[in-house]
């Protein structure tokens, strides 16, 4: 089980305006914020604890993936939608996905800094 991520990114500020609208439809928001920490950090979570991480770095690594988990096919919808408003760039809409499995249901956009995040949903409809 994982009990936290996090992943480099080059303006930590621009990432947290980013993930605040793309997660706030699969219920995540920033829960901690360390402005002043080399950069920035922020955590993003439900309530309880940061789970996911953007922190500054000058060395930010392109090969990154992040699927976050929806309750709901709309949730994966809203998700996709929310990113590109917020400035992602399309890297696969919302629709079923059969070869990775049954009801596998996702949306694929790349952040700012050029990391592969997906939201996925496995229920039936």
């Amino acid at each position: 089980m994982i009990d936290h991520m996090s992943i480099a990114v080059a303006d930590a500020e621009r990432s947290k305006r980013f993930y605040e609208m793309t997660l706030k439809p699969l219920g995540m928001r920033c829960l901690t914020e360390m402005p002043e920490d080399g950069g920035g950090a922020y955590g993003f979570g439900v309530e309880g604890g940061g789970e996911f991480w953007v922190v500054h770095s000058d060395d930010v690594g392109k090969d990154m993936h992040v699927a976050f988990r929806a309750e709901t096919r709309a949730q994966v919808d809203a998700f996709y939608d929310a990113a590109i408003a917020a400035g992602g760039r399309d890297h696969g809409k919302p629709g079923l996905r059969p070869d990775y499995g049954p009801n596998y249901y996702a949306a694929f956009v790349y952040d700012p800094d050029g990391v592969n995040i997906e939201a996925v949903c496995y229920a039936e409809e």
